[in-house]
């Protein structure tokens, strides 16, 4: 009996560790076709075999190929871009703003930006809700941690703070395709630091 009862569990952490394992190696092999070929090459079929599963169990998971690029690029986000932490509000900015335009500047990036603009797909509000909350968060961080040392004026609204930094490179990106270069970023924090520093 006590043998029968530990069955279940040891085959529940498997099939858990298994699903993960699935999990991460489509995403990868996604993103490797992204990289590689771009987004238009992308299939299901190249991912599978790349992956090493059945295609039916990416169709089974994720439904469409647009909701399969979808995940793997929210998910390399989480590790492309991290919450800086350097000590100091305005380096942090940077940090962020610098992080957010390498990232956009690539395919995945690129990938992103195409989706975010689509607004034919459910799926795709779907992902730009979670992708914005979750930099949103990221953000709200950086700048809880600087009113904790006293770099930021009390009433600050941390969302608008955050749309106030990257509105002017997505105005670049999108609308007038101006260089993202460093005098660029460096302005746009500093602009930001005028009217929400101590």
């Amino acid at each position: 009996m006590p043998e029968s009862s530990r069955q279940p569990a040891t085959a529940a952490r498997r099939t858990g560790g298994r699903s993960a394992r699935v999990r991460a190696a489509v995403l990868q092999a996604t993103v490797d076709v992204v990289l590689e070929r771009g987004a238009d090459a992308l299939s299901i079929a190249e991912v599978a075999q790349r992956a090493g599963v059945h295609e039916t169990s990416i169709y089974r998971r994720w439904g469409t190929k647009s909701a399969l690029a979808l995940d793997a690029v929210l998910d390399r986000t989480r590790t492309d871009l991290p919450t800086p932490d350097t000590g100091a509000l305005r380096t942090d900015l940077l940090a962020l703003l610098h992080d957010t335009a390498a990232f956009v500047r690539t395919p995945l990036g690129g990938l992103l930006l195409r989706m975010a603009v689509q607004e034919d797909l459910a799926e795709y509000e779907a992902a730009r809700d979670q992708f914005w909350t979750t930099r949103f968060a990221v953000g709200a961080t950086v700048l809880d941690r600087a009113e904790s040392r006293g770099e930021l004026r009390p009433g600050v609204d941390r969302r608008l703070a955050f749309e106030a930094l990257t509105g002017p490179l997505h105005t670049r990106l999108l609308l007038t395709r101006e260089p993202l270069d460093e005098a660029f970023l460096e302005g746009t924090v500093d602009l930001l630091l005028a009217g929400i520093g101590t």
